[in-house]
């Protein structure tokens, strides 16, 4: 059984999760950030998926019904068990932890022989098979998957210390400190075996989880324990045996501004960290049935462009380009993210909105737009310029935010014709 938490509020992605939950945050020019973990367990052959939701769902949950149907023979699923009040329970999930344990019943009426615990905003691709193999050769109650970090990226994440066999034996959350690091390295002959050496000293926690079911059920019985990393892990560790598994390759939460735009930008590069491309583990998404792009007398260079969008007479360099995407005439987008449309406008849309003083959906002419994010149905007026300015504090402006120096246009909004950002 897997269960992958998406109900985060999500507060360092705003304003991307301002409308929407963050699994449902749009990547890679036409996927959603749940894709991936769901991706994940569909090539590992899981198929009996629940998504705990619980703030700004709407667009996840239509998002997950309109794409994962498994067929009538088959008894896989993806289903939602969104956060609800009950008689005894009139508030919402408090923690990651709460929201698995009041969604138990749910999950333990199929029997679980293991159950399997993700993140729904991270990009990268496991074969869950390899850990759950791992997890029975251990004899593990608890087998956390980690990822080899440097010190520079460790004090904001779960650091985990394993022994040679592989058991954890000390976990700290977000040590901030770095002097908190002392003595948490993992022995590096350790990680040379798991094919994972030479990343980072450090083993930090991917927020992946397998669970026995006992132990699950044990480590929940304490309500008052509220968040797995911060409280579950730490007693498991204690109570059961726990085991890490070292994981080699890419992987990045997508929690800030920050990490977003460059888990985006990554996939434009020739040799991507990340790709959707890879031959047997494509990442499933909705299907649109959108046309081909369409591009006119334009210079691309390191553009990730998805489909139905229309790039007429401009210039493209390092960029993602959503779908639907409509970049006016003598445009140019750098180091951008563009996260598309919901819709095409028809020209009578187009003039009611003008009435109103509103420019199209997408981008004007003449914009010069340079290390952006412009969220979905944004409407970027002609010869709109926001130009780079490394440097500048977290800000929000009208209609738009700054932040670690990134400009961002909130989903709808309406830069107007002749803005300077």
């Amino acid at each position: 059984m897997v269960l992958v938490l998406g109900g985060g509020q999500g507060t360092r992605l705003r304003p991307l999760t301002t409308q929407r939950a963050k699994p449902a945050v749009p990547v890679g020019g036409k996927y959603r950030l749940i894709d991936i973990p769901v991706s994940n367990c569909i090539h590992s052959g899981l198929r009996k998926i629940y998504v705990l939701t619980q703030f700004m769902s709407a667009s996840l949950h239509n998002h997950i019904m309109q794409t994962y149907r498994f067929d009538g023979f088959s008894e896989g699923f993806v289903h939602i068990l969104a956060a609800q009040q009950e008689p005894q329970r009139m508030d919402w999930f408090q923690g990651t932890a709460d929201a698995v344990r009041r969604c138990q019943r749910h999950f333990s009426a199929h029997k679980p022989r293991k159950v399997l615990i993700l993140s729904g905003d991270q990009v990268y691709k496991m074969d869950f098979t390899a850990l759950l193999r791992e997890h029975d050769r251990s004899g593990a109650d608890v087998t956390i998957g980690a990822v080899p970090v440097p010190g520079e990226e460790a004090p904001g994440l779960g650091i985990l210390r394993a022994d040679k066999s592989g058991r954890i034996v000390d976990f700290v959350e977000k040590p901030g400190d770095p002097g908190a690091l002392h003595g948490l390295e993992a022995d590096t002959e350790y990680l040379a075996s798991h094919d994972a050496g030479g990343r980072g000293r450090y083993l930090a926690s991917m927020g992946v989880y397998v669970f026995e079911p006992v132990a699950l059920a044990d480590l929940l019985a304490d309500p008052s324990k509220t968040d797995f990393g911060k409280e579950i892990i730490p007693q498991a560790i204690r109570e059961f045996k726990v085991f890490a598994y070292p994981f080699g390759g890419y992987w990045c939460d997508v929690g800030t501004i920050r990490s977003f735009y460059e888990a985006n930008l990554d996939l434009a590069k020739p040799e991507p960290r990340y790709s959707f491309h890879e031959p047997g583990f494509e990442v499933f998404t909705r299907a649109r049935h959108l046309p081909p792009s369409k591009v006119r007398d334009s210079r691309l260079d390191q553009a990730y462009i998805a489909e139905g969008c229309e790039i007429v007479s401009c210039e493209v360099r390092n960029s993602v380009v959503g779908i639907r995407t409509r970049v006016g005439e003598g445009s140019r987008v750098t180091n951008s993210v563009l996260l598309g449309e919901d819709f095409y406008e028809s020209p009578e849309e187009i003039a009611a909105a003008a009435a109103q003083g509103l420019p199209p959906v997408g981008l004007g002419r003449g914009c010069v737009i340079e290390r952006a994010i412009i969220d979905k149905n944004a409407r970027i007026g002609d010869g709109v310029h926001i130009t780079d300015k490394t440097g500048l504090p977290d800000f929000e402006g009208t209609n738009y935010w700054i932040r670690d120096a990134i400009v961002v246009v909130p989903r709808t909004a309406t830069i107007a014709p002749g803005t300077r950002i």
